[in-house]
C-alpha cells in the first residue's frame, strides 16, 4: 500500500518521527506539493495526507486507485467531501489535536493587545526605559480583562476551552453557537443570539468553522453591532473576516485592536489591508504549531488510517 503525505514540513519540520506511518505501508513524504504537482504525487496513491492542499472533484476523479484522504487538521474546506463520498474515498480529520494549544494562543493574543508585552520589551532594549524620568513608563493603554465580557462565536471544544481561562481571568462569556448544550452554562457562561453577543461583547473570540454561513461573519455591517473599542481575535478561520472591513474599523477606531493567527489568503498577499491597519497584530498560522500539539495531530492520523485498515473507521467527515 502506497502512502503519500503532500504537506509534510509543516508538521513534520524535523522534530518529530514519520515511523509509525512508515510501518503501515510505503510512505512517500514531500513537505510541500503545489497545485502543479499534485495529480504527480498522488498518482499511484492508495492513501494519501494532506493539509491546505486542494482535493478537487477534478483531483479525486484523476486518482483512480485512491481509497482514503487524511485531513492533517480538523478543518476540512480543502477537500471536496461530497465528491469523495461519490467516489467511494473515506476522508477523515483530527477533531481536537489542538485544543490546548490554540485556546492557549487565542487568550495569548488577547493579553498582548491589552498589555503590549513585546512592544514595551522592544522599547526597554532600545533604551526608553534608561532615558526615562520617571521609574516607570507605558506606551500604550493596558486594559484589564477581569469583570469584561467576552463573546465566544463557536463554542466547540477549542472555543469552550478558550471560555475556561477567560473565566479564570474573571471575565463572563457569552456564547454563540448552532447548536446549543444547556448543562454548560452557569453564572459565568450563557449561550445568546448572535445580535446581542456583538452588542454586549468587549472582546470577541472566533471559534467556528468555516462555512457559507460563516465566512466574512465578521464584516460591515455585524461591526456597526458591536460597541465602540470592542476587541476581535481570530484563531479559527482568515475568510470569518472581511478584511477590508476591519482594517476601516480599526482605522477609524471603531475596533479598538484585532489580533489574528489566520488570514484569508496564506501566505497572505503584499497588500493585505491589514498589514497597514492600526492596533493589529497577525501571526503566521502557529495557534496549533506546539510541538504536543504536532505529535498528538499525527498520533490520531496514524490511528485514524489503522482503524479505516481494519474496517472500523472513525473521525470520518
Amino acid at each position: 500500500m502506497k502512502i503519500v503525505v503532500l504537506s509534510g514540513y509543516t508538521l513534520n519540520p524535523g522534530d518529530l518521527s514519520w515511523d509509525p506511518l512508515r510501518r503501515l505501508g510505503e510512505l512517500t513524504v514531500y513537505e510541500r506539493t503545489p497545485d502543479d504537482r499534485i495529480l504527480q504525487h498522488i498518482a499511484d496513491a492508495e492513501v494519501v495526507f494532506t493539509n491546505k492542499v486542494p482535493m478537487t472533484r477534478e483531483i479525486l476523479q484523476s486518482a483512480k486507485g485512491l481509497r482514503y484522504i487524511g485531513e492533517l487538521a480538523t478543518g476540512y474546506d480543502t477537500i471536496d467531501v461530497g465528491a469523495a463520498r461519490e467516489l467511494g474515498i473515506a476522508v477523515t480529520n483530527i477533531p481536537s489535536y489542538g485544543t490546548p494549544a490554540v485556546s492557549q494562543m487565542a487568550i495569548a493574543l488577547l493579553l498582548e493587545m491589552c498589555n503590549h508585552v513585546g512592544a514595551h520589551s522592544e522599547e526597554v532594549g532600545t533604551g526608553a526605559w534608561t532615558r526615562c524620568l520617571d521609574y516607570c513608563f507605558w506606551s500604550y493603554p493596558i486594559v484589564e480583562l477581569a469583570g469584561k465580557t467576552m463573546g465566544i462565536i463557536g463554542l466547540g471544544r477549542i472555543g469552550l476551552a478558550t471560555a475556561r481561562i477567560a473565566m479564570a481571568l474573571g471575565m463572563d462569556v457569552l456564547a454563540y453557537d448552532q447548536s446549543e448544550n444547556a448543562e454548560l452554562e452557569s453564572e459565568s457562561l450563557r449561550y445568546v443570539a448572535l445580535d446581542q453577543l456583538l452588542a454586549e461583547a468587549h472582546v470577541i473570540s472566533l471559534h467556528c468553522p468555516l462555512t457559507e454561513k460563516t465566512q466574512g461573519i465578521i464584516r460591515a455591517g455585524t461591526i456597526a453591532r458591536m460597541r465602540d473599542g470592542v476587541m476581535i481575535v481570530n484563531t479559527a478561520r482568515g475568510a470569518l473576516v472581511a478584511e477590508k472591513d476591519l482594517a476601516e474599523a480599526l482605522n477609524s477606531g471603531k475596533v479598538r485592536g484585532a489580533a489574528l493567527d489566520v488570514l484569508a489568503v496564506e501566505p497572505p498577499i503584499v497588500d493585505n489591508p491589514l498589514f497597514s491597519a492600526k492596533n493589529c497584530i497577525i501571526t503566521p498560522h502557529i495557534a496549533w504549531a506546539s510541538k504536543e500539539s504536532r505529535e498528538r495531530l499525527l498520533s490520531i492520523a496514524v490511528e485514524n488510517l489503522e482503524k479505516f485498515l481494519a474496517g472500523e473507521p472513525v473521525n470520518l467527515v
